[in-house]
């Protein structure tokens, strides 16, 4: 006798009236989510749309850092036994830090606490540039000097106007890979966002205290309240949704005669003059490899000079 199927998918049988009843809630709580903007796809997309916008620098025409400015913070990397690579303190965020503040401003931004990161790429935008806010009642326009007090804000917008604090590391709250005094990116300012400049030689630090603070050179960013810099660790790697990045944490590393070593070094960048969409670490960076293409050639005939007279001494 041939089989013969006594029932198909049509046949209601059950609690088909619930399971019909959940189907269609559960399509329309997906077309609600998807007419808010609320699906995760959607939130990574405008994560990754808006964090990476490109952010003009403030242009320092007379070579010194003032309140108001728009810069990035690049360490400058390691030395001959340190294989660390230059970085810039960018934002670490994904689709869950995404809000809104219905009552103020409806539209999409960055909610703290978030982590932050040492990338690599040095194209000023929304995830690693800072503003330079006064703390003090400064105004801006005005030069920062040398161990006065500062904030570091994100830029407005979708950033979401968040500071850089760190506080005592505690057994609950320190860094994830090294376990040190950690950063965050925190909504309200308070004495913990607190920040000031030192000179990066401690021979020549008490001569300097006062005087303006240089735009792309090396500094040291210590925190008010624990005494600790800001330092780049290249030997403990982040996996972010932007790649793998250095972790960055409050702690001062000394070497044997008590200077601050160069993962303390920091380099407050600002724009290119000449082209403002650019920094000046790139512009330098466009020029060393500009002069090595120019070399090149010279460098070939050189090579088949070197090789003729060769082939002349074997003659």
């Amino acid at each position: 006798m041939a089989y013969v199927r006594t029932y198909n998918p049509r046949v209601r049988v059950g609690n088909w009236n619930e399971d019909v009843t959940l189907e269609e809630e559960t399509l329309k709580e997906f077309i609600l989510r998807k007419e808010r903007g609320e699906l995760t796809v959607q939130k990574e997309g405008v994560l990754r749309h808006n964090i990476m916008k490109p952010v003009s620098l403030s242009v320092s025409l007379d070579g010194f850092l003032n309140f108001g400015d728009t810069v990035i913070l690049v360490n400058s990397g390691g030395g001959l036994h340190d294989p660390r690579r230059p970085c810039v303190l960018s934002i670490i965020a994904d689709s869950s830090n995404i809000g809104s503040h219905s009552g103020t401003n409806p539209s999409p931004s960055l909610q703290g606490p978030l982590q932050v990161g040492g990338a690599h790429s040095m194209d000023p935008c929304l995830r690693n540039a800072f503003v330079i806010t006064s703390v003090d009642g400064t105004t801006d326009g005005e030069v920062v000097r040398y161990d006065q007090n500062f904030a570091l804000r994100t830029a407005s917008g979708f950033a979401g106007e968040l500071y850089l604090a760190s506080d005592h590391r505690t057994f609950m709250k320190c860094a994830k890979k090294s376990r040190l005094q950690e950063l965050s990116l925190v909504d309200k300012i308070d004495f913990l966002c607190w920040w000031k400049a030192i000179y990066v030689d401690p021979q020549e630090r008490l001569e300097n205290e006062g005087y303006p603070v240089p735009v792309n050179r090396k500094v040291l960013i210590s925190h008010c309240k624990t005494n600790q810099c800001l330092a780049a660790l290249g030997n403990h790697i982040l996996w972010t949704p932007f790649g793998k990045e250095y972790e960055l944490t409050a702690h001062t590393f000394l070497d044997s005669h008590k200077a601050e070593q160069d993962n303390n070094h920091w380099l407050f960048v600002t724009a290119n003059p000449t082209n403002q969409n650019q920094s000046l670490l790139q512009s330098q960076k466009d020029d060393v490899m500009t002069d090595e293409l120019r070399q090149e050639p010279e460098q070939l005939e050189d090579i088949q000079v070197n090789e003729h007279f060769k082939g002349d001494e074997k003659q």
